[in-house]
């Protein structure tokens, strides 16, 4: 039997998969990113296992797996389910991985490996809960409190994203319908689509997130409208957050993530939706430290010991 030398993480992404090996102490030994091969469930698989040997074969090691899904493993079936990635749905993603890889296999919600990562060696290594936020193509949350993720009975934990968005004006309501089938999500106002929407029923543009970054970085005012609505809706978003989980730290992750302005304007806006309305409220919203590498990075740690 080889023995285990390092951890392999996986994230599972809905335009790529990238792979990671890191060492005893979290140092990153190797990294690779392959596109990912939508709505083929068998490339998918070996996809993943090519990744796994080359990682290995590159490197010398071998390690354990914990791998990072867009979405969850079902209590009672064991099967992916409420996964972006439609694909995945249904199926028995970690018994066909094991096997095919002859060792055990971890998943967890990639928003959880993000919540783990920047736990352990991130931006909220000095806290003893926090709360892992992507806003990127979806809208998802991790919880993780004193070193370990908090799935919850339902293992749904985190999941504000598919909440409906509080305190909506009247011209915010039903909103856009979500692939979860309800409508007015969380998911629907503030994913990079959300935002894309926003902008675009201001000035009838159709442009992408990340043109309309550019935008606000060069003072287009009609940019500055969206992401001004666009911030005041995080900020409702996240109170409710913190009144019902009120965790240390919030760390955010994902493409919208990287908008600067987000960190101290949200926290201006959000006293108002939250219950300790008589002070200041001290839990701080910072970016992720490692980025879009937090969720490969905590699929790794799914394996703690070695």
């Amino acid at each position: 039997m080889n023995k285990i030398n390092c951890r392999i993480g996986i994230d599972l992404g809905g335009t790529k998969i990238e792979s990671i090996v890191i060492d005893y102490d979290g140092n990153e030994i190797y990294r690779k990113r392959i596109p990912n091969p939508k709505n083929d469930y068998n490339a998918t698989l070996n996809s993943i296992k090519d990744l796994v040997h080359q990682s290995e074969s590159e490197t010398g090691l071998y390690g354990t797996i914990g791998i990072g899904i867009p979405g969850i493993i079902s209590k009672q079936t064991n099967l992916v389910k409420n996964a972006n990635s439609t694909v995945l749905i249904g199926k028995s993603l970690d018994k066909d991985l094991e096997l095919i890889l002859g060792r055990p296999v971890r998943l967890a919600n990639d928003a959880n490996c993000l919540a783990l990562s920047e736990y352990i060696d991130g931006s909220g290594e000095q806290y003893n809960s926090l709360f892992g936020v992507i806003l990127g193509t979806g809208v998802g949350g991790g919880l993780v409190i004193d070193g370990k993720i908090f799935p919850g009975a339902n293992l749904i934990s985190g999941e504000w994203g598919h909440n409906p968005l509080p305190w909506p004006d009247l011209n915010e309501l039903p909103g856009p319908e979500c692939y979860c089938g309800l409508s007015g999500c969380i998911e629907t106002f503030l994913s990079g689509s959300g935002l894309e929407n926003t902008y675009y029923k201001i000035s009838g543009e159709t442009v992408s997130a990340n043109v309309i970054s550019e935008k606000i970085q060069n003072n287009d005012q009609d940019a500055i409208k969206a992401i001004e609505l666009y911030e005041n809706r995080l900020a409702r978003g996240l109170a409710i957050v913190v009144n019902i989980l009120d965790p240390e730290i919030i760390v955010l992750a994902g493409g919208v993530s990287n908008i600067s302005r987000l960190y101290s304007n949200v926290k201006n806006i959000w006293n108002k939706y939250i219950i300790s309305t008589d002070e200041d409220v001290v839990t701080p919203i910072v970016q992720a430290k490692h980025g879009d590498s937090s969720g490969v990075r905590g699929a790794a740690w799914l394996w703690p010991e070695l």
